[in-house]
């Protein structure tokens, strides 16, 4: 039973809006920023979610590694391609601008592509590919990061957890969202374990002896230095499968560069020699796929639909209480919390206070004593 105490949607919606304002982010920009965080809360995902607010989006604007001004530059412009340069600005800013340009030319032409480099975090992966399905699309994206994660039978952080994210309409309710990094945990979710002061599951990190280690708050701070680094999908080694993710973390990381002729690998590790902070210049990747010019929406719906009722009603192993297809975890923790709110830790209370109180904004949050 959740005991965190909520926060109402829309008190959270304009505080994280004013913050990121106050932090110089423009008006519609900062709208935008706020509603990614947001949709991370709402599906679950609180790795990605007000979490990350304060650490990951604020403080590197204080620090200067993020422009709060997402000075978009297109690079690049086909019927059905773009590259963008973000400038180093927000990359959420950046990719929907993306997401809206490749909606139009998929609608047009029915498939485009485009790539974003010199860019920053740029949230959950699956609001993007999202933006997609609510057009009536099938969306595609992926993105590369600072490196933390170990080639298998590698014990030194070379790639990002390199999310590989789609999500396809279907007639349900919800859609078929696959959201999730090609690492077997992404550093957001470690972040949130040293939160809640609990360890990290044993086996998903490898030490420079080719041992583990689970203290998360360890894990944070070595990954930093490059003594430890996450383990693809598939865990240590081949024999439980770690080729195939190391794979297809190698694929995000190639996609997310290449294309674009961005940096990669330890070029993103956000540090200079001397140990300052610098940009990240990440790269991002995007695809859109028009039903339409295949064989018509109506008939992919259905048969997406089909395809995970048919998953969902196969037969359960001893003691399951059910089957999932993706996505449907997210819907389900949005029916739980629609009315409720964002339930929010004592860590993230305090972060919220101190850049209520740094601003001077006039909010008062229901966790707050009298």
């Amino acid at each position: 039973m959740e005991t965190r105490p909520y926060v109402p949607w829309e008190l959270m919606d304009s505080f994280l809006t004013d913050a990121f304002k106050g932090y110089g982010v423009p008006e519609e920009d900062a709208k935008i920023c706020a509603d990614v965080l947001l949709e991370s809360d709402r599906r679950g995902i609180e790795s990605h979610g007000c979490n990350r607010f304060k650490p990951i989006y604020i403080d590197r604007i204080v620090n200067g590694t993020l422009l709060p001004e997402t000075k978009i530059e297109i690079v690049k412009d086909t019927p059905t391609t773009v590259v963008m340069n973000a400038n180093n600005g927000m990359g959420m800013v950046a990719s929907h601008k993306m997401m809206e340009m490749l909606i139009e030319k998929a609608g047009k032409y029915g498939m485009a592509g485009g790539t974003i480099f010199n860019s920053t975090h740029y949230g959950i992966a699956g609001y993007w590919t999202t933006m997609a399905e609510k057009a009536g699309m099938i969306g595609i994206t992926g993105t590369n990061a600072r490196p933390s994660v170990a080639p298998t039978w590698g014990v030194e952080p070379m790639m990002g957890t390199n999310p590989l994210t789609f999500t396809m309409p279907t007639d349900e309710e919800f859609p078929f969202n696959f959201d999730c990094a090609t690492s077997i945990v992404q550093n957001g979710k470690i972040e949130f374990y040293e939160r809640q002061g609990k360890p990290t599951p044993e086996g998903l990190v490898v030490t420079r002896d080719g041992g583990t280690v689970t203290d998360s708050g360890k894990i944070l701070r070595d990954m930093r230095k490059g003594d430890c680094a996450l383990l693809s999908i598939g865990g240590l080694g081949e024999d439980t499968g770690g080729y195939k993710g190391y794979g297809f973390t190698a694929i995000v990381e190639i996609l997310s560069a290449a294309l674009a002729g961005g940096p990669f690998m330890k070029e993103l590790n956000g540090k200079n020699p001397d140990g300052s902070g610098k940009f990240y210049r990440l790269g991002h990747f995007f695809f859109v796929i028009n039903p339409e010019f295949f064989m018509g929406l109506d008939t992919f719906r259905k048969t997406a639909g089909g395809i995970c009722r048919g998953l969902r009603a196969s037969e359960k192993a001893p003691g399951a209480e059910r089957i999932y297809t993706a996505g449907e975890k997210e819907w389900l923790a949005w029916q739980e919390r629609k009315d409720k709110g964002v339930p929010v830790g004592e860590s993230v209370q305090e972060e919220l206070l101190e850049v209520r109180d740094k601003l001077n904004l006039p909010y008062r949050f229901p966790f707050e004593k009298d």
